[in-house]
């Protein structure tokens, strides 16, 4: 639900964030995309690396001797290569995923069958079984390996896997992933919004504007389009968006709690008790960048996987 109401003299604040250097990590067999990511020391990744190939050797023969589950000829397409030659692309697919996320949560179900249709130029949607047990007994043998402290860095904000992980299943968001996530809206929207800090509210409803004054002293808040003011309360998300234009303040709240005295408007609404956040960060997204609010509950799993992926790109997909 939206709630807007008229709002005069909006005053707000937030330290503005410098852009720091990015450690950026290209993926091979993914192109061009990059992992903003903070690496270990040199000599603590030698040790790593010596330690990883030594146990991957030991894993990947142990895959190797193990009866590959080819699909049987009615179900294969009609092409010349080899399954075994599938397996290995399969194989070099998920090494090259689980080291640009750090994890297999944002992975769908389709983007190995997409990966492989576009390598192979053909269309092995009749491997599917085929291809989901490759990728299942291949994603258990990534699971044992050794490697370094998975870490997003971009500008001020470092997200480890623990806070990406919010973001799978049915799990809270923390406040790191909302910032980050904000951070990322503004730059997309080429700073014609602002997105405070997900504490600010906080630190306004404590210690009141002299907790805050000094947030934004290098923001002109007022030159800006749209000003969204994430809120937690307790243990549920809801976004505050002022329109500097119109001077009037919306609230979008996807549990529909009602005010009097306030127009009220149908917006995406959740259905369950744990994707306040992601609704809130998808309720950001669309208003910053001018698209509508077409999204549903259905949606969140998908929305939840672009989102660790765009946060660990550091970038907003198209």
């Amino acid at each position: 639900m939206a709630i807007a109401c008229d709002g005069q003299g909006l005053d707000s604040a937030e330290d503005s964030q410098e852009k720091g250097s990015l450690e950026q990590k290209a993926c091979p067999s993914v192109g061009t995309s990059v992992l903003c990511s903070n690496p270990v020391k040199e000599e603590d990744q030698g040790t790593v690396r010596a330690r990883d190939t030594a146990t991957a050797t030991k894993q990947d023969t142990s895959v190797t001797k193990r009866a590959v589950p080819y699909p049987p000829q009615s179900q294969r397409a009609s092409t010349d290569f080899s399954w075994e030659a599938t397996t290995t692309l399969i194989h070099d697919f998920l090494d090259c995923f689980y080291a640009k996320y750090g994890s297999f949560i944002p992975l769908s179900n389709n983007d190995v069958l997409r990966h492989l249709n576009k390598k192979l130029n053909t269309d092995l949607t009749k491997g599917k079984y085929f291809i989901s047990v490759v990728v299942m007994k291949y994603q258990a043998v990534l699971a044992h390996r050794m490697m370094p402290a998975f870490r997003v860095v971009y500008n001020k904000h470092t997200l480890t896997l623990e806070d990406l992980s919010t973001l799978d299943d049915q799990n809270w968001l923390n406040d790191q992933v909302m910032n980050m996530y904000g951070e990322l809206i503004m730059e997309s929207a080429q700073h014609k919004v602002h997105f405070f800090n997900s504490f600010f509210h906080r630190q306004l409803m404590t210690k009141g504007y002299e907790g805050v004054k000094r947030w934004t002293r290098k923001v002109d808040l007022f030159s800006k389009a749209l000003l969204l003011v994430p809120i937690h309360l307790e243990i549920h998300w809801c976004l505050v968006m002022a329109d500097t234009a119109s001077k009037r303040i919306h609230l979008y709240d996807s549990q529909g709690i009602v005010f009097k005295e306030a127009a009220e408007v149908t917006i995406p609404q959740q259905t369950n008790e744990n994707d306040c956040g992601v609704f809130v960060l998808e309720y950001c997204r669309c208003l910053a960048l001018g698209k509508p609010l077409q999204f549903s509950q259905g949606d969140m799993p998908t929305v939840r996987k672009r989102i660790y992926r765009e946060l660990c790109e550091c970038k907003l997909q198209d």
